[in-house]
């Protein structure tokens, strides 16, 4: 069966289902591949003619479209209709971007210019700037309804690149990332080059050969963790590679930020200790203040009595 017949034929089929009034027979016993194009425009016609649809002197009229145009006044310019094709278009290519930067997540590298493309369209739309015969897409596309679509759409967008703090790695004017961000790639990648390269078999050797330019990356993270320069991506991979040192090749070493923690947990340990210690030396120290005015007193008496006897 021809494409053409069997999309009238479902066609038919369709207003068929919908006829209010009589209905129209339909031999079910003939195959599909028997019914020519002439016999399937036929079964369409009668189908139509019985569906009310298409009977327009029935008092009831169901226009298939839409009205195509509204009041001159009412319209949409030509200038904002090419606007907002353009922001669906850089729309669409963002959030491609994002899907496939989610996993592992790149959304602030890979897609910083998608992003500024699209910000870019919408400050056009949102602005007060007069186009091509003094005409202004703010309050046509962005207010003229309660949903507020487009801008419902830009905020949900911005949001992602807010909550990912991606301003922290891509310089201002988003044309590109940040000296620091670009340094801790080349360091990442350098510890995950050492990964691979001593991976195979033994993991001691790793964690020998790779201690140094692991601790250099996590020194590196913690100063960027300080002065707040960490994105998602940042904060992704360093995890990441966390996991990889720690339960995949199963190494460590005392990281910087734990030597407090074990300084201030020894000291708590010897408290009672050093308590103890100190207060048995101080009762001693008492026990001997005590005794010896006895002594002197004891002694005193001692003169005495010799010189009575005397």
């Amino acid at each position: 069966m021809h494409i053409f017949q069997v999309a009238a034929l479902l066609i038919a089929l369709l207003y068929y289902g919908n006829a209010q009034t009589s209905t129209v027979a339909v031999n079910s016993t003939i195959l599909g591949s028997e019914l020519s194009a002439d016999g399937l425009k036929q079964l369409a016609a009668a189908v139509a003619s019985q569906s009310p649809v298409f009977q327009p002197s029935r008092g009831s009229y169901f226009s298939l479209n839409l009205l195509s145009a509204f009041p001159e006044d009412l319209e949409v310019s030509d200038y904002c209709v090419e606007l907002l094709a353009i922001f669906g278009q850089r729309y669409s290519t963002y959030v491609n971007c994002l899907v496939s930067a989610a996993r592992p997540v790149k959304v602030c590298q890979n897609c910083y210019g998608t992003y500024d493309n699209l910000m870019e369209i919408y400050t056009n739309i949102s602005s007060d700037q007069m186009g091509p015969g003094n005409v202004s897409c703010r309050d046509s596309l962005l207010r003229s309804d309660r949903l507020m679509l487009v801008f419902l759409l830009y905020n949900n967008l911005k949001d992602i690149w807010t909550g990912s703090e991606c301003n922290s790695c891509v310089s201002l004017g988003l044309h590109s990332l940040t000296n620091d961000t670009l340094y801790f790639m080349a360091t990442l990648n350098q510890s995950l080059r050492c990964f691979e390269k001593f991976q195979q078999g033994n993991h001691s050797a790793l964690c020998k050969e790779c201690k140094a330019t692991y601790r250099g990356l996590n020194e590196l993270y913690s100063r960027m963790e300080k002065n707040r320069t960490l994105c998602i991506d940042i904060e992704d991979s360093m995890n990441m590679t966390r996991r990889l040192w720690s339960k995949n090749f199963n190494c460590s070493f005392p990281r910087a930020e734990n030597v407090p923690v074990i300084a201030v947990s020894s000291f708590m340990l010897f408290l009672p200790i050093i308590f103890y210690l100190s207060s048995f030396l101080h009762s001693e120290q008492k026990k001997r203040q005590l005794i010896q005015p006895k002594r002197a007193k004891s002694n005193t008496n001692l003169v005495n009595i010799q010189d009575r006897l005397s």
